[in-house]
């Protein structure tokens, strides 16, 4: 058995995208990944529409809780692979430091969890992130990462997101 890379995202409050991409790199990747999920200023809770998105993905509910990017960063916690910012504001901030030099990128998207609107448009907005983290992991997924040195694996994490966006 191959150990499995960690993979944190992280965004401001930890709420939607970030604990999405935790929940899609942990259930898509059949344990080449384990997903994380912080932000920088947590909002303390999990945004509904999340929720209903990991009882979809058959993701243990009771894991879920939003949590501060400080806990990542300190000792005993999980040594992360990749790290990968996923709103604007949170790629913009001053990070923590990461112990073993992960590698980094940005794949942003809009926050969900801000829309105003009907409950269908609040509900087709995540499931829009839901799709874009998806195919960036699914992208990630087909990289031979253990065959990468870590500049190769910084440029294709940024590959990714563009590669995605088109």
């Amino acid at each position: 058995m191959i150990k499995p890379y960690n993979i944190l995202f992280l965004c401001t409050g930890n709420s939607a995208r970030s604990i999405l991409g935790e929940m899609l790199a942990t259930t898509l990747s059949h344990g080449k990944f384990v997903g994380y999920s912080a932000g920088s200023k947590p909002t303390g809770y999990v945004h509904p529409l999340t929720m209903r998105i990991a009882k979809e993905l058959g993701y243990p509910l009771e894991i879920l809780r939003s949590k501060s990017w400080d806990q990542f960063g300190a000792d005993g916690a999980p040594k992360m692979d990749f790290i990968i910012t996923v709103c604007d504001s949170a790629a913009g901030e001053e990070c923590p430091y990461w112990p073993g030099h992960p590698a980094t990128a940005h794949w942003g998207f809009p926050d969900p969890a801000s829309v105003v609107g009907s409950d269908e448009e609040k509900w087709q907005a995540f499931k829009k992130v839901e799709i874009g983290l998806r195919n960036r992991i699914e992208l990630l997924m087909d990289l031979s990462v253990d065959q990468l040195d870590h500049l190769q694996i910084t440029e294709e994490l940024r590959q990714i997101h563009h590669k995605a966006s088109k």
